[in-house]
């Protein structure tokens, strides 16, 4: 197969498993999803979207985030790990938030890079989810698996997002970028990957990927 057909394969096949796509994190606007994905560093989904509801119950946008104590924020969002860092992050932007901006997300990912504990992951994730504008925010399933599909090097976030932007149109990377993370969790994991399952990386993969799996599940 050539590149471009690989690249195809991989379009095709997300878009017959997921022709519907979840959002991952709970939210009802900008500045929830911004907070919740500020919150998923380091942390799965799964618990961010059990800790955001106790959190957007007492402060569901900058103005009521502002009258909580850091401290008070660090309570909520504990279990979600980083606390210290992202409660100062959460009650740092909501206040420039009100200040710079009128309680109001930026749509830009230059006004967004500015926010504290905002970095261009999370930007990015905003500006697609939030506003539509396409971006392709690279998490460790897209990094493993663009890696694992032979279509980009995986040495590190940057060059993942330059490839996989040069190799799939531009009006498809909000769709893509969530299709992978959810193919990565079901098809292909990091642990208890079963290849047999993985029909993208058993078609399109890396052989060297390929082979250290069979490798590894030979029999003594």
């Amino acid at each position: 197969m050539t590149k471009q057909e690989k690249v195809q394969f991989v379009i095709d096949t997300l878009e017959e498993k997921y022709p519907e796509i979840p959002i991952p994190l709970d939210h009802k606007d900008p500045f929830t999803l911004l907070v919740a994905v500020l919150l998923s560093a380091q942390c799965t989904d799964v618990r961010v979207n059990k800790i955001t509801p106790l959190l957007f119950a007492k402060a569901d946008n900058p103005f009521d985030m502002v009258k909580m104590s850091v401290e008070e924020i660090k309570a909520i969002i504990r279990p979600c790990g980083l606390s210290p860092m992202k409660s100062k992050g959460i009650h740092g932007l909501s206040q420039i938030l009100i200040d710079k901006y009128n309680g109001e997300v930026p749509q830009s990912f230059e006004g967004l890079e500015e926010l504290p504990a905002v970095g261009h992951k999370t930007a990015g994730v905003v500006m697609s989810q939030a506003f539509g504008v396409p971006a392709f925010p690279v998490d460790t399933h897209i990094l493993r698996l663009m890696f694992r599909w032979n279509l980009s090097n995986g040495k590190s976030v940057a060059q993942t997002e330059k490839d996989a932007k040069r190799l799939f149109p531009k009006e498809l990377w909000n769709d893509l970028h969530l299709q992978i993370i959810w193919y990565g969790r079901e098809y292909s994991p990091a642990r208890g990957w079963n290849l047999e399952n993985d029909i993208i990386t058993k078609t399109v993969g890396r052989k060297t990927v390929i082979n250290e799996y069979y490798k590894t599940k030979k029999t003594p």
